[in-house]
Parts: structure tokens; C-alpha cells; sequence
């Protein structure tokens, strides 16, 4: 009944941008905090960014200053704008739910972001 499809990934240079973008399906979306999860190769998924419903945000310290997460309750989407990029950001994003018991059953596809001169 729920789910989350993300879009936006690709591949670009040291120092370049991305904007993903998160499309949720689900009638109480605005009352959730969500957040965009990133897995590279060999490490544990982590939580990279959250917002909640009203739009207060908070960040891991690796990207802080570099990635803006925000959504738009009215049309279901979050995103995620990624600046100057670096090779440790490689990896696939996902979003979902903050709460990990809430969001254990909802993970997508997510989208590759690959950096890399």
C-alpha cells in the first residue's frame, strides 16, 4: 500500500550536482518525517538526510553544507539536491520513512548516483 520510487541518479564528474527526486505513493505521507538513505558497495546502509512534515531538517555530518533534502506534501515528493559532489558520496539512494520499523517493508529500487572523473 505503500511505496517509494526514486529517480534522478546518474553518473558525474568530482565537484558536480544531482538533484533526485522521490515519488510516494500513500495517504499520510505529510505526517511522516522521511529521510534519504545511501548504501555503497561493502558498507551498511546509513541515513543521510531527514525533514520532517513541516519541513526541519537535519544531516549527516559528511554532507552537510553539500546536500539540501525537501519536499512537497501537496504532490507526494521529496528530494534530495546534491552539490559538489565527491567519490565517497558514490553510492544508491533510497527514501523512506525515518522510523526504520516503519519503513522495513517499503524499500524501492532506489537510483545509482556514481561519482567519478
Amino acid at each position: 500500500q505503500v511505496q517509494f520510487v526514486e529517480s534522478g541518479g546518474g553518473l558525474v564528474q568530482p565537484g558536480g550536482s544531482l538533484n533526485l527526486s522521490c515519488a510516494a505513493s500513500g495517504r499520510f505521507f505529510s505526517l511522516y518525517i522521511m529521510g534519504w538513505y545511501r548504501q555503497a558497495p561493502g558498507k551498511q546502509r546509513e541515513l543521510v538526510a531527514t525533514i520532517t512534515g513541516g519541513g526541519i531538517t537535519d544531516y549527516t555530518d559528511s554532507v552537510k553544507g553539500r546536500f539540501t533534502i525537501s519536499r512537497d506534501n501537496a504532490k507526494n515528493r521529496m528530494f534530495l539536491q546534491m552539490n559538489s559532489l565527491k567519490p565517497e558520496d558514490t553510492a544508491v539512494y533510497y527514501c523512506n520513512f525515518q522510523n526504520a520499523r516503519v519503513g522495513v517493508d517499503y524499500w524501492g529500487q532506489g537510483t545509482q548516483v556514481t561519482v567519478s572523473s
